[in-house]
């Protein structure tokens, strides 16, 4: 299971940001009002291996799926098909720099987009539209992925995720009903993303005041980065793919941490990922990255207008947090059904003891075809319980095996 988007983003809104500045944004901001100012809009959303996917068209054409993003700057287009099916009138073509090793790449920057919400407007929205999926966000997700919307939608308004009942609910922020005991924290939005300050300490007890963006596209809990011994700072830690780059896979460490205090909220034992990579290229100093593993625990409430972030407790508040404990790397590709492809096997892991390996594909788990189970489903089948049996049924080198796999915890 791969770990997070939170790398695409981390590379590609540092390059976009010059880029967008001078070719596409005009003097008027860009931004999402309410159709009903004096009112409040609902929106459904569907969780998707730790993505919020809301629907919403573009141009009077679509639906298409976008996940909501608070780690965007701008409104990112990653299905490169769309330039032709929403009709953009007028687009420069620009080249991305600064990934480090790898061919640069190019995007189209568009013209004002009309993108339908239901409730609200959109006012003066470009985006960067990619000329070749280098996200792969429809593969890792299970569904088709079309895109990014981070900022414009959250500037203007006030934004209540509720996670139990999967819904969005905005409003102006004078207009919202704000959460009973929820706990206010100030937040500051630089470089059009959302920072608070947390308290974190690390396994051997040492602790650290830490500026963190709160990033709702990014699948894990908690990203430390820009940290010295960093090895020091871990107890039981493991390699692991964090997530994917432009150029490939960002490799790290995956650990737990003593505990996060994010206002009076004590998080324990929380599992962090150590990128091996540290984000040098940001325009803003952070140390890491809150993401929607540990979001999903609180109903949340952002507030950009009046730098305010609102939490409460939710069900889940209490729910010790799991890490894969099969050891397997997978993404989907569709014809007339769905594949299950295994792209990595962990050394050491319940994968590899079971005998599991690049390139097979996974036809059932437990009888049960992977075309009647979504990734969400297998991921959480595969972080159920340490030791949890399963017998897989894989396809392999034009032969069927049966395989027995072990669950095993590894943070």
């Amino acid at each position: 299971m791969l770990l997070s988007v939170i790398h695409i983003k981390r590379y590609c809104n540092a390059a976009l940001l010059s880029v967008l500045c001078f070719f596409c944004l005009s003097a008027n901001a860009q931004f999402f009002s309410l159709k009903n100012p004096n009112g409040s809009q609902t929106i459904p959303f569907k969780l998707v291996r730790n993505l919020v996917v809301i629907k919403l068209k573009i141009n009077n054409k679509g639906p298409y799926n976008f996940v909501l993003d608070t780690g965007v700057g701008y409104m990112l287009i990653t299905e490169p098909s769309l330039v032709d099916s929403v009709e953009v009138s007028s687009k420069r073509m620009v080249k991305i720099h600064g990934f480090g090793e790898g061919n640069d790449f190019e995007a189209y920057i568009t013209n004002t987009l009309k993108v339908d919400i239901p409730g609200l407007i959109s006012n003066n929205v470009s985006a960067a539209l990619f000329k070749k999926d280098n996200f792969g966000l429809s593969d890792y997700a299970g569904i088709p992925i079309h895109g990014l919307l981070g900022y414009e939608f959250f500037s203007h308004l006030a934004v209540k995720i509720s996670f139990p009942d999967s819904t969005i609910k905005v409003s102006l922020p004078g207009h919202m009903r704000y959460y009973r005991k929820a706990e206010k924290i100030r937040m500051s939005v630089e470089d059009r993303k959302p920072y608070i300050t947390a308290n974190v300490t690390f396994a051997n007890g040492f602790e650290k005041q830490s500026k963190l963006i709160i990033d709702l596209g990014a699948g894990h809990c908690l990203s430390m980065e820009n940290l010295d011994n960093k090895n020091k700072l871990q107890y039981n830690f493991i390699n692991a793919d964090l997530g994917m780059g432009i150029n490939g896979r960002i490799s790290g460490t995956l650990s737990r941490i003593k505990e996060i205090n994010i206002g009076k909220y004590k998080l324990k034992d929380v599992i962090t990922a150590f990128p091996d990579k540290d984000t040098t290229k940001q325009t803003v100093p952070r140390d890491g990255n809150i993401g929607i593993g540990l979001l999903k625990k609180f109903n949340v409430i952002f507030d950009y207008p009046n730098n305010m972030l609102y939490l409460k407790s939710a069900s889940g508040f209490k729910r010790r947090d799991e890490h894969d404990m099969s050891g397997l790397t997978y993404y989907t590709v569709h014809d007339k059904a769905q594949h299950i492809i295994i792209d990595k096997v962990e050394p050491s892991s319940a994968g590899s003891t079971a005998g599991l390996l690049k390139g097979d594909e996974i036809m059932m788990i437990n009888l049960y075809s992977v075309v009647d189970l979504s990734l969400q489903q297998i991921d959480d089948l595969f972080k159920s319980r340490d030791g949890r049996p399963f017998v897989l049924l894989i396809y392999r080198n034009n032969n069927y095996l049966t395989i027995h796999l072990t669950l095993k915890r590894r943070v």
